[in-house]
């Protein structure tokens, strides 16, 4: 079942995705209403509303080896290594990004994500997906020499619309074996599968969960493979994750 929010006429609303007919619904995770829109009709937006994105940084060990971030000996991570964005940093598909003044080696990480379904506190790996609601495509933008120079990635993760989402979620998935793929003005530099992740979904929410509440359409998203890279204005990118669709987001 693919699930979208998406404006029409000045209203937005959730959706259910039936063919070329979007049902309304009564709102995150509602009920199914009588009303309609033809899927050309509307204009999507990132599906979810999140207090918080919480973040999952090196969780492929090939971007890990690109980055030049393994540890001594060739050691992996031990836990997962997390950061958060607000909300601000959300973006809707098909959006223009505009390029930042203040940076000038932005990059894009093209990655699988998944929209929370209800609180989750304390959650055991066992049961940890029955938390999650779907699945869907994200850009992790990052402003790269600021990343580097900055105390912390405030500013180089975290400035506005540096989260493109969509196109909409995925609710019927398995995400142990998805393919990510990145492409810039239609060449392929991202192409890793889920079955690759240091820590898998249930481990990362097992790990978060201890220590942070995950409310009701908070997001994850779950790290990039290798391929990482610039950006320049009037680049289209693509992230598609195998199963959900493609998410565009345009650098202006």
């Amino acid at each position: 079942m693919r699930i979208v929010r998406f404006e029409k006429e000045g209203h937005i609303h959730w959706g259910e995705i039936d063919q070329q007919l979007v049902h309304v619904l009564t709102g995150f995770m509602g009920e199914k209403t009588a009303v309609g829109f033809d899927l050309t009709e509307i204009q999507l937006l990132a599906p979810a509303t999140p207090s918080k994105i919480v973040c999952v940084g090196r969780n492929y060990a090939d971007h890990i080896k690109e980055m030049g971030n393994m540890g001594p000996g060739g050691d992996l991570p031990k836990e997962p290594g997390l950061f958060l964005k607000a909300p601000n940093t959300l973006a809707n598909p098909e959006q223009t990004v505009l390029y930042p003044s203040w940076t000038e080696n932005l990059h894009f990480e093209g990655e699988l994500g998944l929209v929370i379904a209800r609180r989750a506190q304390n959650v055991k790996k066992e049961n940890a997906l029955d938390y999650v609601y779907g699945y869907t495509c994200a850009l992790d933008l990052t402003a790269r020499d600021r990343q580097k120079s900055d105390l912390q990635w405030f500013r180089a993760k975290g400035a506005d619309h540096f989260c493109p989402l969509g196109p909409w979620i995925e609710t019927e998935l398995d995400p142990f074996h998805l393919q990510v793929m990145t492409r810039v003005n239609g060449e392929t530099r991202q192409n890793g599968n889920t079955e690759n992740m240091i820590f898998d979904i249930p481990t990362v929410l097992e790990y978060v969960t201890q220590f942070m509440t995950l409310e009701a359409g908070d997001v994850v998203i779950t790290g990039t493979p290798d391929g990482v890279g610039p950006l320049n204005r009037g680049d289209r990118v693509e992230v598609e994750v195998e199963g959900i669709g493609v998410l565009v987001t345009h650098i202006g």
